[in-house]
């Protein structure tokens, strides 16, 4: 679906993109359809203690939530910003599955009827190339594609073979543009190998290795589909949840991706937290988008981090040559499993951070008299 006409209005195209969106678990608690509880966790054994936590520490959560109730004020941000592409990587499996994964220690799942959650916020497509997607197994795989294909929104980076899940997702905006959105996961986002799809086995798209040759192997995938015109957007689940460190080898692999198959955009997430984003060659690359939507509140260890400060990114592109207009962030807080607008302490806190690591990588972080971050 095509959220405004943009593309035909004024000779751009704008995506929304996003960290981590986590309806699993807790939050599938809430919504008017839960899964059954029962976990395979080493210390919580079912979904609905993660809902206690929460409200131990913010307060009551209503049950059950209307659909819309997860994004809270970010629809309002939609609404503003109006763009015409609204992409997010799903991090949970969409089953009523019981064939969970043996020793992975985390199974996020909600349930079937509950993806409407997802049309609440008009999404278009789901990247599904992340290590949660086939924590029950293969059948929960194949519900999960089946679920999101009856919905209506296109899923790239998991399928039922090799060939489907190498296949892009194509968005095609009014007067002949498209969007080509390519998916990949890494081993270092804990992606265990055995979910690489065959030829004839399901899976998810695995980026075996973020060298030269492996930025070739996405390079062949693009150009063999790519069209003048086109917009190509590559996702890549990749490092570790926790740490503001870029790795040598992903900035690397982000600028070959740029350089040889002429990627727009380089989407990364699987840090909890928003990382810093860099400018190269007038495209934007995102090394860690932060969760957008996760049941963590109550869970300690990490607060240092503040995952539950988060950023709707807005870009603005020129469809012929791919370049960045701007980039616009405007700021989120988790509460009581909503999106809601942060303090102003909060607000700063967030763009202190950001104007830090965003530095780091030559990029100069600047804020709107409505309080949004521009880059």
């Amino acid at each position: 679906m095509v959220h405004s006409d943009n593309a035909t209005r004024d000779a751009t195209i704008s995506l929304f993109v996003c960290g981590d969106v986590m309806t699993g678990r807790g939050i599938d608690q809430i919504l008017p359809h839960p899964s059954r509880p029962r976990i395979h966790e080493p210390y919580v054994k079912s979904a609905l203690g993660y809902v206690e936590l929460a409200q131990q520490v913010n307060g009551p959560i209503p049950r059950p939530v209307p659909f819309d109730y997860i994004w809270g004020d970010a629809l309002a941000e939609f609404d503003r910003h109006d763009p015409d592409l609204r992409i997010i990587n799903l991090e949970t499996a969409v089953t009523t599955s019981e064939d969970y994964w043996p020793g992975k220690g985390i199974h996020y799942r909600m349930h079937p009827r509950n993806a409407p959650c997802l049309l609440a916020a008009d999404i278009d497509a789901c990247v599904l190339a992340n290590n949660h997607v086939m924590d029950w197994g293969y059948q929960g795989l194949k519900e999960t594609l089946h679920t999101l294909h009856n919905s209506g929104i296109r899923v790239v980076g998991a399928g039922l073979d090799a060939a489907q899940v190498a296949a892009p997702g194509i968005l095609e905006l009014p007067g002949g543009s498209r969007v080509l959105l390519f998916a990949f996961a890494h081993p270092s986002s804990g992606v265990p190998w055995e979910w690489q799809a065959g030829e004839r086995r399901p899976g998810v798209s695995l980026l075996e290795s973020l060298s030269e040759s492996g930025a070739d192997q996405v390079a062949h995938r693009v150009l063999a589909v790519r069209r003048p015109g086109d917009l190509v957007v590559v996702s890549i689940h990749w490092g570790g949840n926790w740490g503001y460190e870029v790795p040598p080898e992903q900035r690397q692999f982000a600028h070959r991706l740029i350089d040889r198959a002429g990627v727009d955009v380089v989407y990364g997430h699987s840090s909890h937290h928003p990382k810093g984003v860099e400018i190269y060659r007038e495209r934007p690359i995102f090394y860690g988008c932060g969760d957008f939507l996760n049941d963590y509140e109550g869970i300690g260890g990490y607060e240092a981090f503040r995952d539950d400060l988060t950023l709707m990114y807005f870009l603005t592109l020129e469809p012929d040559s791919g370049r960045l207009v701007r980039l616009t962030m405007t700021p989120m807080q988790i509460r009581r499993f909503r999106l809601q607008y942060p303090t102003e302490q909060d607000r700063r806190w967030l763009q202190r951070t950001m104007e830090r690591e965003c530095g780091r990588l030559g990029a100069r972080l600047t804020r709107s008299e409505n309080g949004d971050f521009e880059l």
